[in-house]
């Protein structure tokens, strides 16, 4: 005899209202309707659901063939509840609901404003303000209320929160950024078929992957961001950052590759903070290091095109970084001394510890005054992350 199949568990359901197939469930606003799918997702028969709601099966089944209807607002307003969904569904407007739209609003704008923060230097600003929303989030969600609106929400603030993260911990603890980043991918794929939403995370996901060292995981989420990317734009978004992880993993043949369809695709795409000639020089010469190509990155470093757009403030550190390591490997200690110097003063003023640990990786032996400055910088730095 074949057993029923088990029910899944509330965490495996907890989602349910996300899909695109609840969307258009719910943009019925039939309640016959809505309650089929619920009873359909949570593997449910009819007198089941009427112990949940405190109905018999009858009248479920009345309510399902739309014999019977729900008239009064706080019947509608308990269904809601009991389903977990906003009460506007099902007709009720009342000031749950005008706070839950508040807050889906006052997301999306927390989300956007912590974005152009870290963009512009303050990832630590950018941390405060998504850590207090996604929390208001995922307890939503915890509580049964995962409506598309606010588990598209919650993957957004998830990987901002990540991202601003991984400007602002040291090494060794990146991954915790890109523990973050890969729970807005879990979100994300619960909202069903939006490749561009998915490419975008896949994209940050990998970043903060290869940061935390996870080079050949990082490579292929990229791989994967790339190949769902809908527009030249999306794509554009990801060939910089696939770039670095192919030469952080040392695959000369996929840096040499993407570095040649990135060059292809600069006078046809918007360019961007990371999508311009002045930021895909750095990357090069860093991936030339990486392949084992130094001489190459050496007749290159001086090279440099002129800025001829806006890139993050961070991303002049990263610069000065890179070059500083070619200039040594040429052979030039005075040109890479006064790079790093610079290079840590700014690490101090956008606190970028991750930065600093690469100045003294740079520094090493050759360079002992920078090494220490920047040293003594870090260990400041971990003491107020500490504090």
């Amino acid at each position: 005899m074949m057993l029923p199949a088990p029910r899944p568990a509330a965490r495996h359901v907890v989602w349910h209202w996300a899909t695109p197939q609840a969307e258009a469930v719910l943009a019925t606003r039939d309640l016959g309707v809505i309650l089929r799918f619920h009873r359909a997702v949570h593997r449910l028969n009819q007198t089941e659901l009427g112990e949940i709601l405190g109905y018999d099966k009858t009248y479920v089944s009345a309510l399902e063939l739309g014999k019977r209807s729900l008239d009064d607002v706080g019947s509608r307003r308990r269904v809601a509840e009991h389903l977990g969904l906003p009460p506007h569904v099902l007709g009720v407007t009342d000031v749950a609901d005008t706070d839950h739209r508040a807050m889906l609003q006052f997301g999306a704008s927390t989300v956007r404003l912590a974005e152009i923060a870290r963009q512009t230097g303050h990832a630590s600003e950018a941390v405060a303000e998504l850590w207090p929303l996604v929390a208001r989030l995922e307890a939503r969600v915890e509580d049964g209320h995962s409506e598309r609106d606010v588990v598209r929400l919650l993957a957004h603030a998830r990987v901002g929160l990540g991202v601003a993260l991984g400007n602002v911990l040291p090494e060794e603890r990146l991954a915790t950024a890109a523990r973050w980043t890969a729970r807005s991918l879990e979100a994300a794929r619960h909202l069903g078929n939006d490749p561009a939403l998915l490419s975008g995370i896949l994209r940050m996901h990998g970043n903060e992957l290869r940061k935390a060292g996870l080079r050949g995981a990082a490579v292929e989420r990229l791989r994967h961001a790339a190949a769902i990317a809908s527009t030249t734009d999306g794509r554009v978004a990801v060939l910089p950052l696939l770039a670095r992880a192919a030469g952080a993993l040392g695959d000369r043949t996929l840096f040499d590759a993407v570095m040649h369809e990135t060059d292809g695709l600069l006078d046809r795409a918007v360019h961007t903070s990371l999508f311009n000639p002045y930021s895909l020089h750095e990357i090069r010469l860093r991936g030339l290091l990486a392949t084992g190509r130094a001489p190459a990155a050496i007749r290159l470093v001086e090279d440099r095109p002129t800025l001829t757009t806006t890139v993050a403030p961070q991303w002049r550190v990263i610069e000065l970084v890179t070059v500083a390591q070619v200039l040594l490997l040429g052979g030039d200690s005075t040109g890479a001394a006064e790079t790093l110097d610079a290079a840590v003063g700014e690490a101090v003023v956008q606190r970028l510890p991750h930065q600093l640990q690469r100045i003294i990786r740079a520094a090493g032996q050759r360079l002992p005054d920078t090494r220490a400055a920047a040293d003594e910088a870090l260990g400041r730095m971990r003491q107020e992350m500490a504090a």
